[in-house]
């Protein structure tokens, strides 16, 4: 009887190259989710005093010159491992493990959010069902769609970004025209706020808060052994839903806070429901509801696929245990990582949105932070990449972003930042445990790269 799952590396089993620049494309506007804008807009509008808008500017600037040293190195590395990838190259296998270990944090933690809010909302619809039995309803579904395949959640994509696309549309118009209706608007309210917190100290935390909004680019990044032309197609993805994700979502914050200009709500945690009531009244409330949990629910799909494929990786590599980096040889997908990431997402529906959205983008900051110097590294040092215009494309773009994005991660909150940084301790003991005290490198698979 034949095993019924394989290492990446040997001949019979591999990731399927199934994916093309629409589909890419669509991954990663899924996992970003077009309205996960009103995941955290309560929590933000608290915070910023009314600015969330502006905080997606700060945090669009940063993330334009994060997505742009992700299209240099996926061309350099084109594999599945993403940041843990790029830095394991660049400046060696210690480094690497420490940023993939990061990365996972963020990862581990977005599906989480998104099964708590899918929970959130339709209990908003459905008090009598808790959040936690649609949490683990979804967490079910997920798990099951993301065995049987890739092309599945490709195919289920087109469907959920078209549901969403409809619901922006109605919003806008029903937001512009309850903003008709209103005597005196000041359209710069949502970038100067309603002076009820001062300062530029909380939009920066904001800012840092609404990283996870962006994680759809770097997800682009993890599908790179399933891209038929990854070299081409996955910059070009990653730049798109980066810039496309950001103008949507600075437009469609501004027309929340224009359409109900408050910063107070009765539950942070569900302040849209409050926005689309105003809006449209129930009816577009449970609009809202519908298309944000197949957003949510799309998210889940997306981000569980990304995670399983960097531990597929890190477990290929023997970093993590080694099984994690098996396929199964009829799915051809990482079945075992699959699973215990659908065993730890089984405690959201207990757990808390804004920790887990700050835990989020503090495992982002500190991959984005690595993948900007892996630019300078591989391209600048290592190449000899120094002549013209490769001095700003090498050198001066990703500084720029190692700046903002270590300005966002300091602004975190305490709670996330001790958190976080015990999160890599854990790493550093573990690492230190694989490589007998540092002594050793850890270990390493060769990829394939001539794609």
């Amino acid at each position: 009887m034949s095993n019924p799952t394989a290492h990446a590396h040997d001949e019979d089993v591999h990731l399927k190259r199934a994916l093309g620049l629409p589909a890419l494309t669509l991954f990663g506007l899924v996992y970003l989710v077009p309205l996960t804008v009103f995941t955290t807009y309560g929590i933000v509008t608290n915070e910023t005093g009314g600015r969330v808008a502006m905080s997606y500017v700060f945090t669009l600037a940063a993330m334009v010159f994060t997505a742009f040293s992700y299209a240099q190195m996926v061309r350099a590395y084109p594999v599945a491992g993403s940041a843990y990838t790029y830095t394991q190259k660049s400046f060696g296998g210690h480094a690497g493990f420490l940023t993939g270990w990061s990365l996972l944090l963020d990862y581990v933690f977005l599906p989480m959010i998104n099964y708590l809010v899918i929970g959130i909302f339709l209990n908003t619809q459905f008090p009598s069902v808790p959040v936690w039995v649609w949490a683990l309803i979804a967490v079910a579904l997920v798990t099951v769609l993301n065995i049987v395949g890739i092309t599945t959640i490709a195919k289920m994509n087109v469907a959920i970004i078209a549901a969403q696309t409809v619901f922006i549309v109605v919003f806008a118009v029903l937001a512009l025209r309850a903003l008709a209706g209103h005597e005196a608007v000041d359209p710069l309210t949502p970038f100067t706020g309603d002076g009820s917190v001062a300062g530029l100290g909380p939009v920066l935390a904001g800012a840092a808060i609404l990283c996870l909004s962006f994680l759809g680019f770097d997800a682009v990044s993890t599908m790179a052994e399933e891209a038929r032309e990854p070299r081409r197609d996955i910059p070009r993805a990653v730049l798109t839903v980066t810039i496309g994700g950001g103008l949507m979502f600075i437009v469609l914050s501004w027309l929340a806070q224009m359409a109900l200009p408050t910063t107070q709500f009765a539950n942070p945690d569900n302040a849209a429901v409050d926005v689309m009531d105003n809006v449209g009244g129930g009816a577009m409330a449970a609009f809202f509801t519908a298309a944000y949990v197949a957003g949510a629910f799309g998210s889940a799909l997306t981000s569980q696929a990304s995670v399983t494929r960097i531990m597929y990786t890190m477990g290929r590599d023997g970093v993590l245990p080694r099984p994690l980096g098996a396929l199964n040889a009829r799915f051809q997908t990482p079945v075992l990582a699959i699973l215990l990431i659908s065993a730890i997402s089984l405690i959201s529906g207990w757990a808390d949105l804004g920790l887990l959205a700050s835990l989020v983008s503090f495992g982002a900051l500190v991959a984005f932070t690595a993948v900007n110097s892996t630019v300078i590294k591989h391209y600048f040092i290592d190449q000899h990449r120094r002549q013209g215009a490769d001095m700003v494309r090498y050198l001066v773009m990703p500084l720029i972003g190692i700046a903002l994005t270590v300005w966002l991660w300091t602004s975190l909150s305490g709670t996330a930042l001790k958190v976080g940084l015990g999160w890599l301790a854990i790493g550093t003991v573990w690492l230190a445990f694989i490589t007998r005290g540092f002594r050793q490198a850890p270990p390493e698979v060769e990829f394939d790269e001539t794609v």
